[in-house]
């Protein structure tokens, strides 16, 4: 369960006069993928901020392969490698319904204890998430 998949639909708003998506986009549908990838373990960005922890992004990449345009569904493939510690790597591959590659990436992410404004261990709970699905 180290992984997610979900379909996200090409937004008029997201392509250029051309009907080509934006490419600073694709950070976005990134995000949409680790945001259900947490939800497939119960756990929200708002519940791990009301617990007291941030997840801000320390580092982003894209390689980009082909365009998606206006209407297109496409996959974000989401993965995780290894369980997390201060911080958490996700992997990423959005695909275009017909099976080609749009894009890789990359992102890293802090957990910050927000009151004290200072990185920190990954929480116990995702962890015994993690464990219990055999990551």
């Amino acid at each position: 369960m180290n992984k997610n998949e979900t379909e996200i639909r090409v937004r008029y708003g997201e392509t250029d006069q051309m009907g080509v998506v934006y490419h600073a986009n694709y950070a976005s549908y990134f995000e949409v993928g680790r945001t259900e990838w947490l939800r497939q373990y119960g756990i929200t960005y708002k519940s791990m901020e009301e617990s007291g922890i941030m997840l801000p992004v320390i580092s982003l990449s894209i390689n980009y392969k082909n365009s998606a345009c206006y209407d297109d569904v496409l996959k974000v493939k989401t993965t995780i490698k290894k369980l997390p510690r201060a911080t958490i790597e996700f992997d990423y591959e959005l695909v275009h319904e017909s099976g080609d590659i749009l894009a890789t990436g990359n992102t890293v992410l802090a957990f910050i204890d927000m009151a004290r404004k200072r990185p920190t261990r990954c929480p116990k709970y995702l962890l015994d998430k993690l464990e219990d699905n055999s990551l």
